[in-house]
């Protein structure tokens, strides 16, 4: 005989309404439900180029320590990437992943009776935090399919959208999934018309793929606008996503309060010196960089051979339109061992997401696609 257990009654109610978050299909999943081998897996964002040299002997000369807790506060990181930005140490706070520092910030700013604000089309992590707390999320839609940056944030459309509840505006730049990106004197602009008692959170997972040329030290504006958050990470350019290590940079008295939520040791300390050795390694970002810029100009140029229409990324993915049968494709392509990113959840089930990988694994994915469309 069963009996009911009704623990979603016990449950906050928001949590009711969550789905878990749902990652790329990871290899050995799809090696075991088909059997493949040789699988290339373009779902996550992850670098290609794997960790470096410099990265893997940080680790390597830190395994005996593992039997021992982290260090909790990351001091030789923060020193790090103080020194790297140029900001002091009491304005940085770890996370486990960027997406850990987000949802710290959910915690400590958000609650019932309280909105946040978002762009269509924006990374699902916003969402989820802001229910998860019983915050209200205000979604501003994005720019039409037949504007300039189509499928970008629309910040004049995000700024009518603040009310006397708002305390969190999710900005992310280059956006993921559309890998859109906002001109930086725009985005000052907007910064400069909200209220300063309101949060703005500045996620820049992808700042480091950007073009030289089109970078602005945004750390620089938190002596102008405190109420801002520089959200950042090391498991996309970096190369360390399986280490889960990402930061927030922002005024001290808001990082003291984030510091305060964010749990004990949730930075692990191969993390910690993997991070660390990853900052000094200027020549491997630039090669990540340039490696993406090639795989980028290599993929568009395939799917324009192949008559499919894409958004223009400034991150190291792109989204492809592949119709009403995206769905379809995407199984068809995990027969043919490419893995990639259906984002029906984003509300585009014409699109499927494909991460920048090396050359070969690229053109794989292209002589697949043209299989199975």
């Amino acid at each position: 005989m069963s009996i009911k257990n009704n623990f979603c009654d016990l449950a906050f109610e928001p949590i009711n309404g969550l789905f878990p978050y749902q990652p790329g299909k990871p290899i050995d999943e799809l090696q075991r439900e088909l059997g493949l081998d040789n699988i290339i897996k373009l779902a996550s964002n992850e670098n290609p180029l794997g960790p470096s040299e410099r990265v893997k002997k940080a680790i390597q000369n830190s395994l005996n320590d593992i039997s021992m807790y982290p260090d909790g506060n990351g001091f030789y990181l923060k020193k790090a990437l103080s020194e790297k930005l140029g900001v002091n140490a009491d304005m940085i706070t770890l996370g486990n992943g960027s997406n850990d520092v987000l949802d710290v910030i959910a915690r400590v700013f958000l609650s019932m009776g309280r909105e946040c604000i978002y762009s269509e089309y924006a990374f699902v992590v916003y969402s989820i935090a802001t229910q998860s707390v019983g915050a209200t999320a205000r979604v501003a839609k994005a720019r039409l399919p037949d504007e300039l940056d189509a499928y970008g944030h629309d910040l004049e459309a995000m700024g009518k959208l603040v009310s006397e509840k708002t305390s969190v505006i999710f900005i992310a730049n280059p956006n993921n999934p559309t890998g859109t990106w906002i001109e930086p004197d725009q985005l000052e602009q907007f910064l400069k018309k909200i209220p300063k008692h309101i949060i703005v959170v500045l996620d820049e997972a992808y700042c480091e793929y950007l073009e030289p040329q089109n970078v602005v030290d945004t750390t620089r504006w938190l002596q102008r606008y405190p109420n801002l958050i520089i959200t950042r990470t090391f498991s996309k350019a970096y190369g360390l996503a399986g280490l889960r290590i990402g930061y927030a940079v922002s005024h001290p008295d808001i990082a003291d309060l984030l510091n305060r939520v964010r749990h004990p040791f949730n930075v692990n300390s191969l993390g910690l010196v993997a991070a660390e050795a990853a900052l000094q390694d200027d020549a491997y970002i630039d090669k990540s960089r340039e490696l993406n810029k090639q795989g980028l100009q290599q993929l568009a140029s395939g799917f324009e051979k192949l008559a499919l229409s894409y958004i223009p990324s400034a991150g190291n993915f792109i989204s492809l339109n592949v119709g009403e049968k995206a769905a379809d494709i995407y199984t068809k392509l995990l027969h043919e061992a490419v893995i990639v990113r259906p984002i029906a959840g984003y509300n585009m089930p014409d699109y499927l997401r494909v991460s920048v990988g090396l050359a070969e694994e690229n053109e794989v994915l292209l002589s697949a696609l043209k299989k199975v469309i």
